[in-house]
């Protein structure tokens, strides 16, 4: 037993979460059907900022519809931060339920309605509860999806001053049943840079194709080329994909194309690799085409860091689900994603654990995938991510790391 969860039985959080139950359903569905996009989140941020005036809670804007929030304990002591992002996707819902995206290209695809209502969940426990010293500040955050609202929020101010001794955030997972959730304890998501790539050449007439340079010839060879990086040259244990996938050019099919733009995007786990391709990309981007006669010009818009987990918070948020969930609820993860999330930017500054929250419902079948327009998550889970969430933090604040 936590000594910062006196009298906190095994299942005494859950209990409390079990009875919000139906209030977090309804948080969830009500952000459902008023999707927000990118940082246009106003109607999600109000109904955040409602709910945690309703317990009491102290909040305020950051990077315009970020909501930062702070829960305060019976005394002085460290902080832990809560992380949930709020943003949807561009997509158009096909999922039928009764509290649809009212919003026509707009769907919360990926869940981050279930993190909102996970986060607001843990606030209405600890706030009720305070039988912890130190703070806990909630990052209620926009642009996930896209830009990124993790380090708009931090260089903002969010943490300034903060003595924070580890992060929490967790992500819905419908490969994984209700009723457990997946750790992974070092790397868990991966690092993206994106480059956009134009190669030219000199246009001529088709028939003569000696009196030109061909750009669309030549950025095959760079295609080629480029996927050789991670084929032939990183070391095949080491995670790494490269995509390109766009390309553009050309004015008719008997024109020899004097200009051909291509869009890609680079996917690491280590800052090591990470550094290493992006100089190796740039070297064939701008050496293919010239030993072919060309010119190429690329340039690159650096994406969100690797997220790499702290054993030790992750050893607190297992041991944390295992007295919730049983030994079966917690299922390790040992090879990272290639998909990327920007909570990376707070796992960059603190110790921090990155989870994944089962929401698969084997009664109804396979749980569609995230970012489909029939995703859709099973709602018995939201008790448990905010019992976790809420869990975790107290024992954090108590205890500490482990040694």
């Amino acid at each position: 037993m936590s000594t910062g969860e006196k009298g906190d039985g095994k299942m005494d959080t859950m209990v409390q979460a079990r009875g919000i139950g139906e209030w977090l359903t309804e948080v969830r569905r009500e952000i459902h059907r008023s999707p927000g996009l990118d940082f246009d989140l106003e109607q999600t941020a109000s109904t955040v900022e409602r709910e945690l005036d309703s317990m009491g809670v102290l909040h305020r804007r950051f990077a315009g519809t970020g909501v930062g929030a702070w829960i305060e304990g019976t005394g002085p002591g460290p902080t832990v931060v809560i992380r949930a992002d709020m943003d949807a996707l561009a997509i158009q819902e096909e999922t039928g339920l009764t509290f649809s995206s009212e919003y026509p290209g707009r769907m919360h695809a990926c869940g981050h309605d279930g993190h909102t209502a996970c986060a607001l969940g843990a606030a209405k426990i600890l706030s009720a509860r305070k039988d912890f010293r130190g703070k806990v500040i909630f990052a209620f955050q926009p642009a996930e999806e896209t830009s990124g609202g993790a380090k708009p929020m931090i260089d903002d101010g969010l943490l300034e001053g903060e003595n924070v001794i580890a992060a929490l955030a967790l992500h819905v997972n419908p490969s994984l049943p209700t009723g457990t959730i997946g750790v992974n304890p070092g790397k868990a998501m991966a690092a993206s840079d994106m480059f956009d790539l134009v190669i030219r050449g000199e246009g001529c007439h088709g028939a003569e194709p000696h009196r030109g340079v061909d750009a669309l010839a030549i950025a095959c060879q760079t295609v080629t080329a480029l996927q050789q990086i991670v084929s032939r040259r990183t070391d095949p244990v080491d995670s790494a994909v490269l995509t390109v996938g766009t390309i553009h050019g050309g004015r008719g099919r008997n024109v020899v194309a004097s200009e051909i733009r291509m869009e890609g995007i680079i996917r690491t786990v280590d800052r090591e690799l990470r550094e290493r391709l992006r100089t190796e990309v740039r070297t064939v981007a701008e050496e293919v085409p010239r030993a072919m006669g060309a010119h190429g010009e690329i340039s690159f818009v650096q994406g969100y860091p690797p997220l790499i987990n702290d054993p030790k918070v992750c050893d607190v948020v297992s041991s944390c689900a295992r007295e919730i969930l049983g030994d079966r609820g917690v299922v390790p993860i040992d090879r990272p994603s290639m998909g990327v999330d920007d909570f990376a930017y707070f796992a960059e500054l603190f110790p921090s654990c990155y989870f994944t929250l089962g929401i698969e419902d084997r009664t109804k079948g396979r749980a569609a995938p995230l970012h489909s327009p029939y995703f859709d998550l099973d709602e018995g889970a939201l008790p448990i991510g905010a019992a976790l969430l809420a869990k975790a933090t107290v024992r954090l604040l108590s205890e500490g790391l482990p040694h």
